[in-house]
């Protein structure tokens, strides 16, 4: 019973934190944004002064800024996100609901594609630390994280799309359209997983409890998977979480490049146009998801070392 309410304790905690951290995240984003000069309705600098006052009504801008700070956070707590400046016929809820399972498509695929690519490369790099296999490693994985993704899409798109045709340069609606993006996503990230796993596995490895097991004729194998591999992933799990947020900036240029409709193209079309409630909305959104994998990886840290737990 005590070790229920531990847990429950623990976890009505994370959930205060997470409140609070999202609320923060917002606030800030809301001064940030209206401290920046311009205006959604600059461009409509021409229309006559009764339609400027009457925008500026319809979106609550003519109240003053606290006054508009919290009708906003009271729609937010009602779940409205509010209505977008610069897609008059849509809401953020439902510019959201379209975008986020573009960008959670994209971001997922390229965080697999990174660890299934990168945990397998780091342990055969640490299986063969010194020799020519793990120095040719290591100096492509180098290159991987050199390049930013604002170089990598557009040289991809240069060699699969208008060189060799093989894949579309950008679009959305077929699986041909979500390789290069993904990839693009992917590379830096399995680049940092390969290194990290290699590191990682190279002390885990070296660790006496293994010499130990080794002493006692274990196979390489039997060792590799039943005792190493374990404590060597967990500081993987725990680049999950920054690994996400990585991916998140870089859909902002990955999506821009390649024309895909998704979160990361609306956030950064929503600060250029000033469309407020668009560009809230997506960090709010983004936040929660971030929030929400942090204590995922957590959880799979505390199951892959139960003294994690105890330590809370």
């Amino acid at each position: 019973m005590e070790r229920v309410r531990a847990i429950s304790g623990r976890w009505a905690s994370r959930l205060f934190e997470a409140l609070i951290t999202l609320w923060l995240l917002a606030t800030l984003c809301f001064v940030l944004l209206r401290a920046a000069p311009g205006g959604p309705f600059d461009s409509e600098k021409a229309a006559p002064p009764e339609v400027q006052a009457a925008l500026a009504t319809q979106y609550r801008l003519d109240r003053p800024l606290l006054a508009q700070y919290g009708a906003w956070l009271g729609d937010v707590a009602r779940g409205d996100l509010g209505p977008s400046f610069q897609y008059p016929d849509y809401s953020v809820n439902q510019l959201v609901a379209s975008a986020l399972p573009v960008s959670a498509l994209n971001g997922g695929l390229a965080l697999l594609l990174a660890l299934a690519f990168g945990i397998p490369l780091g342990i055969r790099s640490a299986l063969h630390a010194g020799r020519w296999l793990d120095r040719g490693l290591m100096f492509v994985a180098g290159l991987g994280l050199a390049v930013p993704k604002f170089v990598a899409a557009p040289l991809l798109v240069l060699l699969f799309a208008v060189t060799l045709h093989w894949l579309p340069a950008g679009g959305w609606g077929e699986w041909k359209n979500v390789v290069l993006p993904v990839v693009a996503l992917a590379l830096p990230n399995l680049a940092y997983c390969a290194r990290l796993t290699r590191a990682s596995m190279l002390e885990t490895l070296s660790a006496d409890y293994l010499r130990a097991a080794r002493a006692r004729g274990l196979s390489e194998a039997r060792l590799l998977f039943a005792h190493a591999l374990k404590p060597a992933l967990l500081p993987v799990v725990a680049w999950l979480s920054p690994a996400l947020i990585n991916v998140v900036t870089g859909s902002a240029v990955v999506e821009q490049v390649f024309g895909i409709p998704g979160m990361g193209r609306y956030f950064v079309q929503g600060a250029l146009n000033r469309d407020y409630t668009l560009v809230l909305g997506v960090v709010l959104v983004v936040g929660a998801l971030i929030v929400l994998i942090n204590t995922l990886v957590d959880a799979v840290r505390g199951w892959l070392d139960p003294r994690l737990d105890a330590a809370d």
